[in-house]
């Protein structure tokens, strides 16, 4: 299996109340990624994903768009080490 590798992503624009935590937990595990997702006060969505480096190019490729009813403006992507998380969970 690939070396793991960890991204911790802000998406900008019209991301919340439009099932974004939740059709980002979908495509997670659709991925087999763990990590995490939860809205952020100032209207932008957080997240950070798990994963070998070709699954989470597909993930970020995926964020760019988001759900039908998402407008997303812009992501920016920061690379960590990863934690090994062992689920991907929604925040509150």
């Amino acid at each position: 299996m690939a070396d793991k590798i960890r991204v911790h992503v802000i998406i900008s624009g019209q991301v919340q109340r439009v099932g974004f935590r939740y059709s980002t937990q979908d495509m997670a595990m659709v991925y087999g990624l763990n990590g995490w997702v939860r809205n952020l006060p100032d209207g932008r969505v957080e997240a950070a994903f798990e994963g070998d480096r070709a699954t989470i190019d597909k993930m970020l490729r995926w964020c760019h768009k988001g759900p039908p009813a998402a407008v997303v403006k812009q992501v920016e992507v920061k690379y960590e080490e990863p934690l090994n998380l062992q689920e991907f969970l929604i925040l509150r």
